[in-house]
């Protein structure tokens, strides 16, 4: 009578999610035994494929009416057949256990050390040079393995290692947080990046402390270049009077050159014209790039192979 009384509790029409996960929980186990017997309508043909012995069957398929209250079966001595509750309940099992064997299947794939998957994010300024020549490196002696691959800045970049989008990223800073772990690969140097036309444009090193009444263009706030650009400003002795913000580096160089305002930025790609890239002497700008993962979770083979080269590239990241 207990039994039935949790069961009844269970079956609640409340629609609340713990009573869902709980009645999820304790059905489960019975699923593909109900399964067996409902595409074979028979118990002992069931048990035959199943490799479960014929009473461990039975008793299975007796708890799960109990549970649900409702009669599955019609039984007709050794054999047995649904009954119009049990053909509905047989259509919506058949489907979630195809689509649980289907996401087995995915993980599995994904976690094959020849042909597995790699999460990989990494900032916007790396995609059009950097991320390509390592990929192209790495697959020489992986053909195989596939990536995932997302551009995006830094702080987002962190929230899919923390949730579980993202398996590996390089990013900048280097992040620094106890449930992250960071390596330092390499370090790219930072420029001031100023109009063709510009009063400092025939200058070939400049002191940041010189662009003070510039007007600056800059990546948006929680970007980490531009945390790195308030900082250095900060050192040079003065805040950036800031005209125009974005989401992306090459984006800024033609607001540059468009003269409405300079910029402090990592290397281009490719040589953009209108703009002249002056090295920065004081203070010392420059950016951290390393790799981060979340700790304590475990990789699969792909994703530990991509990281051990990664690591293997420190002091030798960035091209050129």
């Amino acid at each position: 009578m207990e039994h039935q009384q949790r069961s009844d509790r269970r079956l609640s029409r409340t629609g609340d999610t713990r009573d869902r996960e709980e009645m999820a929980r304790l059905l489960a186990p019975r699923l593909a035994h109900f399964a067996g017997v409902a595409r074979t309508e028979h118990v002992t043909r069931a048990a035959q494929e199943m490799q479960v012995p014929q009473s461990t069957l039975s008793r299975a398929l007796v708890r799960l009416e109990e549970d649900l209250g409702v009669e599955l079966f019609a039984r007709h001595g050794r054999t047995v057949s649904l009954t119009p509750a049990g053909r509905a309940f047989y259509a919506s099992v058949d489907r979630a256990l195809d689509e649980i064997g289907r996401a087995a299947e995915g993980v599995r794939a994904d976690a094959d050390p020849a042909t597995g998957k790699v999460a990989f994010g990494f900032l916007h300024t790396m995609g059009a040079e950097t991320v390509p020549g390592l990929l192209h490196t790495f697959r020489a002696d992986h053909p195989g393995i596939r990536f995932s691959l997302v551009q995006n800045y830094g702080e987002a970049m962190l929230e899919g290692l923390r949730g579980g989008e993202l398996d590996l990223c390089l990013t900048s800073p280097v992040p620094s947080a106890p449930d992250l772990v960071a390596r330092r690969l390499d370090e790219q140097k930072l420029r001031l990046v100023v109009p063709l036309d510009h009063r400092l444009a025939g200058r070939r090193r400049v002191r940041l402390a010189e662009a003070a009444d510039e007007t600056f263009v800059t990546l948006e706030p929680g970007y980490g270049l531009r945390r790195i650009t308030d900082d250095l400003c900060a050192q040079a002795g003065f805040a950036p009077r800031i005209a125009f913000e974005g989401e992306e580096a090459e984006t800024l160089r033609g607001l540059v050159a468009a003269g409405l305002g300079v910029a402090l930025l990592p290397p281009p790609p490719f040589p953009r014209p209108g703009v002249v890239e002056l090295t920065v002497t004081a203070p010392r700008a420059a950016r951290e790039i390393g790799v981060a993962w979340l700790a304590g979770r475990p990789d699969t083979p792909p994703v530990a192979a991509f990281k051990k080269f990664l690591l293997s590239k420190r002091g030798n990241l960035l091209p050129g």
